[in-house]
């Protein structure tokens, strides 16, 4: 398992690379395989599909600290590849907390990290900006040189569709030490690339696409956007055909509901990614 520093150094290395990179979001160990072997260079944890697993709701604080890091050190430890975790609202209740989250995934071998101005609050769920300002500043503090920081604001997707307050808080949050700056789903490609400009030379990442829809990774690419994450939608498409095969096997079609990869495949893809290098050769 290469050290941290070396997993940062190539994280960031991959925001600054000609093109940007798709960073896709697996929730367990077999699913960080599967996007390994597809050629990935880097994977992204998402904290509403590892919510999901657990039967539990996103964004209210129903999943630890812990178990959030021990979900990325599993999926560090299996592949080797840089980790960003998607931290919520860095797991505390005062900036110093949130460093301290910074602190503990650094620790834990993570590559990267993301601080969002979500509060957990359903009645009042984005946090006032001076707050949400210091609190990536904070995080900066403690992340400069050491692990990629994305600064987010979720106001998109939290029912305030203000371009101007979400475009204001990326620029607040890049000016305090943010190295990557996020707002999921922007209205349209005119919101795209009004943020991208804004925070410039600072990356941007983008969720999939827009409000509008997914869109091609070449039409992100050419707004200047560098990384595209798919939060929970990669474990959506997976659920959504386990509710196929679950729909099969009620009407009684075994062949159908069984199809898929062979358990087989699966077993040798996590025996080699188990087995010490030194013990295959």
């Amino acid at each position: 398992m290469p050290k941290q520093p070396e997993l940062y150094e190539r994280f960031r290395a991959l925001h600054e690379q000609k093109g940007g990179f798709i960073m896709p979001n697996p929730w367990d160990g077999t699913s960080a395989l599967l996007l390994q072997q597809a050629g990935f260079q880097a994977l992204g944890t998402s904290s509403a599909a590892l919510a999901s697993a657990l039967g539990r709701l996103d964004g209210r604080h129903a999943v630890t600290r812990d178990e959030h890091l021990a979900n990325a050190r599993l999926m560090g430890g299996l592949t080797s590849l840089p980790i960003n975790g998607d931290f919520e609202d860095g797991y505390g209740t005062s900036p110093t907390e949130v460093a301290a989250t910074v602190e503990a995934a650094i620790a834990a071998g993570l590559a990267g990290i993301g601080i969002e101005d979500t509060s957990g609050n359903a009645s009042n769920p984005i946090r006032e900006f001076d707050e949400a300002v210091e609190r990536v500043r904070q995080a900066a503090k403690t992340a400069k040189g050491r692990i990629v920081l994305t600064g987010r604001t979720d106001n998109f997707i939290q029912g305030r569709p203000d371009l101007d307050d979400t475009i204001k808080r990326l620029v607040a949050f890049a000016e305090v030490g943010a190295d990557v700056l996020y707002a999921p789903y922007p209205p349209d490609m005119a919101a795209v690339k009004a943020i991208v400009k804004a925070v410039a030379p600072k990356p941007v990442n983008i969720l999939i696409g827009t409000m509008s829809g997914a869109l091609p990774w070449s039409e992100l690419q050419k707004a200047g956007v560098k990384r595209v994450s798919m939060g929970a939608a990669l474990y959506a498409r997976v659920m959504g055909d386990l509710q196929k095969a679950a729909k099969q096997l009620a009407d009684g079609d075994l062949a159908s509901a069984s199809e898929g990869m062979s358990f087989s495949e699966i077993k040798k893809m996590i025996s080699e990614a188990t087995t010490p290098s030194t013990a295959r050769k």
